[in-house]
């Protein structure tokens, strides 16, 4: 799909109304379907391929919004100060901002620090238990509907996180399995819980009110998906073995 004359100016006027496609991203070193990286000359990952696409489409530049994880992106839903993103939605979010088609489901768990005697839920959902999740985020908000004695601690970023899993600080970390599998590979010792809590289902998102905004993301996201662009953009970002799911 390229940008043509079927699209008037008041679709780039409510999507961009700086003249700029402001995407908003979450960056960690973790990568994967939401997660973006910092890269020596700007940034990679799924969201930055599907983003750069979109303004190439629509036929304007293309600006990105880093922010440090999606409840930052949530939180500055109705301040303008971005026009598009990708993160994981809740009933929350929903209230936040409207959301276009799904195109990853990850099931989220816990990763346990090096040592860790805890080998399930059970045994995890015990007083004193330290759990930490990235502040503000859909799976911190199942992760504390789940354990109902473990004490869940949010924090702003991954990297925070991965120091205090490494150091033993905490005894688990709420997150996607495919990201703690990673994550499981950098700290030995540690081990990522058979068990799954709550699936987190990924998706395209504009701000509240922005319905011509909404159709064409909408539309973009199916195209990607059936044309095989939203699969180049997980080869491109080392997701070559992860399935795109959708519900």
């Amino acid at each position: 799909m390229t940008m043509n004359s079927g699209y008037a100016d008041p679709l780039r006027d409510e999507i961009a109304p700086t003249g700029k496609l402001r995407v908003a991203i979450a960056i960690s070193p973790a990568g994967g379907a939401f997660w973006s990286t910092k890269t020596g000359d700007g940034y990679a990952g799924v969201p930055v391929d599907l983003g750069k696409e979109m303004a190439t489409q629509l036929g304007i530049p293309l600006e990105y919004v880093a922010h440090q994880n999606s409840g930052q992106i949530t939180d500055t839903a109705s301040s303008g100060k971005w026009d598009v993103t990708f993160l994981p939605q809740d009933p929350e979010r929903a209230t936040k901002m409207a959301f276009g088609p799904t195109y990853e489901v990850a099931d989220a768990t816990y990763i346990v620090k090096p040592g860790s005697q805890v080998a399930n839920f059970q045994q995890l959902d015990q007083a004193g238990i330290k759990v930490a999740a990235v502040n503000n985020t859909t799976t911190m908000r199942g992760a504390i509907a789940h354990l109902k004695t473990a004490k869940v601690t949010g924090y702003q970023t991954y990297d925070e996180i991965f120091g205090l899993l490494k150091s033993g600080d905490i005894d688990a970390f709420a997150l996607s399995r495919d990201q703690l599998n990673a994550m499981a590979k950098k700290i030995p010792g540690t081990r990522v819980l058979d068990e799954t809590f709550k699936q987190t289902t990924t998706a395209v998102a504009v701000p509240l009110n922005h319905p011509l905004a909404l159709a064409f993301v909408t539309k973009f996201m199916t195209e990607a998906t059936s044309n095989g662009q939203l699969r180049r953009a997980y080869d491109n970002n080392g997701l070559k073995d992860s399935p795109i799911r959708t519900k």
